[in-house]
């Protein structure tokens, strides 16, 4: 039993199992709302949704026109959060997002500068095709996404609470696109891959989508309600195994973290946060699928999304007649797990 356990007293574990019962009740709720509009993508949904749970931002990757976009408006309906959405182009400028100060001219003649606010202030900002943007407008997010605040001029703005970036991305070999920058990567939380849908999901898309009456998405939840759900996360305790678990898959997961065939394959690896990043994922999925505590499978489940954009092969390794890529070194250590 870890420290986490052995801290918590008999009137704490049944106030964590009484909220933790309403929490996977309002969670299906949720889950039911969005399968009425988005069909056939189980796992993006559920991964999106421990996204939020846990707090952090995501970065939907895939081709467009596999509802990345739809999506992301549906969680805002369906967990009661304010949304704004801010379409990146190679002309957006940093103040198109954060807001910008104009020079105010009051009834008396007096001059005072206003701040007016950018879309970058609510609660769920959905960044489309974030990796068409310059990276200096890609950077103008790295503040608000790790500080949930933003400088102007000097002054500190807060922003709505909670607060989340859901970004969509075109893979990065469509043209006009430009590579997110490390640090920014890092600030996801998840990189859920968006994949086209199997052959009865599309079918039900055809019916559902295209005759005269459309199904809209129903708000189940409120904000409040949603950090409520955060904060109870945070509280799941966590087992020893599940702890060494993290730190095995994490560490080995960077250069000279293991020797064998893949290590000089690795140019970087990921970091403390990525072992954050998969704490907290592990106990959202397991309140997720009605359980109190997260168990190894759940760190196994998440190893690749939390992972695979806070790491990079070398050129050695792109460079083999059998390429070996970041899945394939997450796979291998993900086998080394006990």
């Amino acid at each position: 039993m870890s420290a986490v356990d052995r801290s918590l007293t008999k009137k704490e574990e049944n106030a964590i199992i009484s909220a933790a019962e309403k929490a996977v009740t309002d969670v299906e709720n949720a889950k039911n709302a969005i399968a009425s509009v988005i069909f056939g993508q189980e796992d993006v949904v559920e991964r999106s949704l421990i996204t939020l749970l846990s707090g952090g931002h995501g970065l939907l990757v895939g081709l467009p026109g596999l509802a990345k976009t739809k999506l992301v408006e549906t969680l805002g309906v369906v967990l009661g959060l304010s949304e704004q959405r801010i379409q990146f182009t190679p002309d957006l400028m940093p103040s198109d997002i954060l807001g910008s100060e104009i020079l105010r001219t009051d009834s008396d003649g007096s001059r005072s500068f206003q701040f007016v606010k950018g879309p970058v202030f609510t609660q769920l900002l959905m960044a489309d095709e974030i990796n068409r943007a310059s990276p200096r407008t890609q950077a103008a997010l790295l503040q608000s996404m790790q500080e949930y605040h933003v400088t102007i001029a000097g002054k500190r703005h807060d922003l709505p609470a909670p607060f989340h970036v859901l970004a969509t991305q075109n893979p990065l070999e469509q043209e006009g696109t430009y590579p997110l920058p490390e640090a920014q990567l890092d600030r996801f939380l998840m990189q859920i891959d968006v994949l086209y849908p199997s052959v009865e999901a599309e079918r039900q898309i055809l019916f559902e989508t295209t005759g005269a009456n459309e199904e809209k998405a129903k708000k189940v939840m409120t904000s409040k309600q949603l950090q409520e759900m955060q904060a109870l996360v945070r509280r799941i305790p966590v087992g020893e195994s599940v702890v060494a678990a993290i730190l095995e898959l994490v560490r080995s997961a960077r250069p000279r973290g293991i020797d064998d065939e893949y290590d000089e394959l690795i140019e970087w690896g990921p970091g403390p946060r990525a072992s954050q990043a998969l704490m907290l994922t592990s106990r959202a999925r397991a309140l997720l699928h009605g359980r109190l505590a997260p168990s190894v499978d759940d760190v196994l489940a998440l190893a690749e999304p939390v992972l695979q954009h806070r790491m990079q092969v070398s050129f050695a390794a792109r460079a083999r007649e059998q390429k070996v890529t970041v899945r394939d070194i997450i796979a291998d250590r993900k086998g080394r797990i006990g």
